[in-house]
């Protein structure tokens, strides 16, 4: 199988996590909210497959291109 990792577009606050390890989600599901400029912002599953990691949790601050999740595909 292989893995695709979510990686936060840009720095902010994670507000909301709409995921847990072995739910399957499809291409385009929200998986969570960035807050970043005041703005919220979905983070979107880029593929459809099983979540196997989730390395943040919501009121945590994230940089660029920190790893939000992994889904195995």
């Amino acid at each position: 199988m292989a893995r695709e990792i979510i990686e936060s577009p840009m720095p902010g606050k994670i507000i909301s996590i709409n995921i847990k390890v072995g739910d399957a989600v499809k291409a385009e599901d929200e998986l969570g909210v960035l807050e970043a400029m005041k703005m919220e912002n979905p983070i979107i599953a880029p593929v459809s497959g099983t979540v196997v990691e989730i390395r943040v949790a919501p009121n945590q601050t994230v940089e660029t291109g920190q790893v939000i999740a992994v889904i195995e595909y």
